[in-house]
């Protein structure tokens, strides 16, 4: 009978290990795990600006591109205007592979910026911001307005060292 319940917990225990291990739909994992698969099989990875602006010329300001999740919340990135959204960052800022991943890198893991969004930065000290995002557009409170390169200190860090 102690044998029974042993064994019981140990496959409980692996069943449950396995699955900490297989990333959920939705997770930085399993995207990251999907784009290895995509580039292994020759597809190309990331948002093209070809693809967006056809899916833009049919479809209103308001259409969802694409989602950027930071946890379990998730930023849309609409087609927008010339003053926010996709094709504001296109004509004011550069749309290609690396600026979505940019993106993808300050929503998901970068810090807050006060300014309703999330930037990355340098790792030295004074803190310099290298890549902020704002968010809230017209559309909606959780829409990328925009998104670009920054090259100066952090104001607040900046005494901190």
């Amino acid at each position: 009978m102690f044998f029974n319940a042993s064994v019981k917990a140990a496959l409980c225990t692996a069943a449950a290990m396995s699955a900490l291990l297989i990333p959920a739909a939705g997770s930085a994992s399993a995207v990251s795990s999907a784009s290895a698969s995509a580039s292994a099989s020759g597809e190309t990875v990331g948002a093209t600006a070809d693809s967006f602006d056809a899916k833009c010329r049919s479809h209103s300001r308001t259409y969802v591109l694409k989602k950027y999740y930071r946890g379990p919340k998730f930023f849309t990135l609409r087609c927008g205007t010339s003053t926010w959204g996709w094709k504001h960052i296109k004509a004011r800022h550069g749309w290609n592979s690396t600026m979505d991943r940019k993106i993808d890198a300050a929503i998901w893991s970068g810090d807050p910026n006060g300014r309703g969004g999330y930037s990355t930065y340098l790792n030295q000290c004074p803190r310099v911001e290298k890549f902020r995002t704002i968010i809230g557009t017209p559309a909606g409170t959780n829409d990328l307005l925009t998104a670009y390169k920054v090259d100066q200190p952090a104001v607040a860090s900046a005494a901190a060292c």
